[in-house]
């Protein structure tokens, strides 16, 4: 089973009250990701499907915003604060049957119902997790810190404690580092271990530095393993801690958000840091 704790160890960005008062405008995408609307992927989707709308119009992507223009999301207008406050990142425990969406036509839970109200703006998941997997999910406010998180490009380790049936062979091992075909690509470890395990299940902890949709399972598959478990246990220098069990969740400190922030090529001093009087010491967990 995995191990809990809590943290380990390019430009800085152009902070939001700049972006706003810049006369000459900054792209929208930009604009909006920095605000909490959503990652700079996802504006970028929402301004090709045509729902994002400047001044009444159709949005373009690229297309330059200033203060004085009138932005809608999905039919709503939105309000882009000016106060730039430090990003608040949460840490949350997903169980498994609980899906990363708002929208499922089936309705099932996801995993935004557990999570504190955020205003003017909303949680941004840094990644995703199956409907059948567990473990650390990590949101933000920000979400130009979400893009340098999640996109491949920025080759983020994703640490995973994973169950199978069977048990994984020496040639096998050299494989997964190595890389092995899918429908989708070479997919590869970065490293795996045996962690122990009893009867026909194993369990082994593998690290990956991308998150394609079902991919640990995939790889397993490969060699007809099937993976009965499978969790999240750390996401770049983020680890799920002990304390926060299954449908709970805790919001990281400033300290610890100045520690990713700088992780990521962000400076943290372009951020304001508001006096917050309900923050307790914890264990370090970035």
């Amino acid at each position: 089973m995995p191990q809990n704790k809590l943290m380990t160890n390019k430009n800085p960005n152009l902070n939001t009250q700049n972006t706003l008062q810049n006369s000459s405008g900054e792209r929208i995408q930009k604009v909006l990701a920095q605000s909490g609307f959503g990652s700079r992927r996802e504006i970028e989707k929402a301004i090709v499907d045509e729902r994002v709308l400047v001044n009444n119009k159709i949005a373009k992507v690229g297309q330059s915003i200033t203060p004085s223009d009138k932005i809608s999301l999905n039919g709503k207008p939105i309000f882009l604060s000016n106060s730039n406050n430090l990003p608040r990142v949460l840490i949350y425990h997903k169980p498994e049957g609980e899906i990363v969406s708002e929208n499922d036509p089936e309705g099932r839970t996801n995993v935004f119902q557990n999570l504190p109200r955020i205003k003017n703006g909303k949680w941004i998941s840094i990644g995703r997790l199956d409907f059948n997997t567990s473990g650390l999910l990590i949101f933000t406010s920000n979400g130009e810190l979400a893009n340098k998180m999640m996109h491949p490009k920025y080759e983020v380790d994703r640490e995973y404690s994973v169950r199978i049936l069977g048990e994984v062979s020496e040639e096998q091992i050299k494989k997964f580092t190595k890389g092995i075909d899918l429908d989708d690509g070479t997919a590869k470890f970065e490293s795996i271990s045996f962690e122990g395990g009893e009867g026909a299940n194993k369990w082994y902890r593998v690290v990956l530095k991308e998150g394609r949709n079902r991919e640990v399972r995939r790889m397993f598959g490969h060699f007809n393993l099937t993976v009965s478990r499978l969790i999240r246990v750390r996401f770049g220098i983020v680890i799920l801690p002990s304390h926060i069990k299954r449908g709970m969740h805790t919001e990281l400190t400033q300290a610890e958000v100045s520690r990713l922030l700088q992780k990521h090529g962000m400076n943290p001093n372009d951020f304001n840091k508001p006096q917050l009087s309900n923050q307790k010491k914890r264990n370090r967990r970035v």
